[in-house]
Order: C-alpha cells, then structure tokens, then sequence
C-alpha cells in the first residue's frame, strides 16, 4: 500500500507539471465537434500517457532504492 500511495503523490506532481495534456482532452471533449480540434485529442492523449508512464517509471525506481521493510510494516 505504501508504493501505491508513492505513486499517487508522483502521479499528482507529475500532472501538475505536465497539466497540458488534461486541458487537451478536457478542450477536446467540452468543444464542439470540429475536425480542426482533432490535434487536441491526439497531443493531450500522448502527454497524459507520457505523465503516467514518468510517474510509474520514478515509482518503481524509488521502490527499487528503498531499504527493504520488515514484515512488521
């Protein structure tokens, strides 16, 4: 449970820094259907994927440099 809660922290960081991708999607959808904003849909769905696998990435390298816990953790 400790490494999920690692994550969601990351996770958290990581879309603050890279909020672009959500507006994208949220502009995306919210908008009226123009073929114009089809842009929108693909960059925010690449960086919103590319938020998530950085926040897995940095959450198994900590995991990996993290003294082992005992069973009483």
């Amino acid at each position: 449970m400790q490494t999920f809660w690692r994550y969601v922290r990351i996770q958290a960081f990581v879309f603050v820094c890279g909020i672009v991708g959500p507006i994208f999607l949220i502009g995306f959808f919210a908008g009226q259907p123009d073929p114009e904003l089809k842009w929108m849909y693909w960059a925010g769905l690449f960086v919103t994927a590319i938020d998530v696998f950085i926040a897995l990435g940095l959450t198994a390298a900590m995991d990996r440099n993290a003294p082992p816990r005992s069973e009483d953790d």
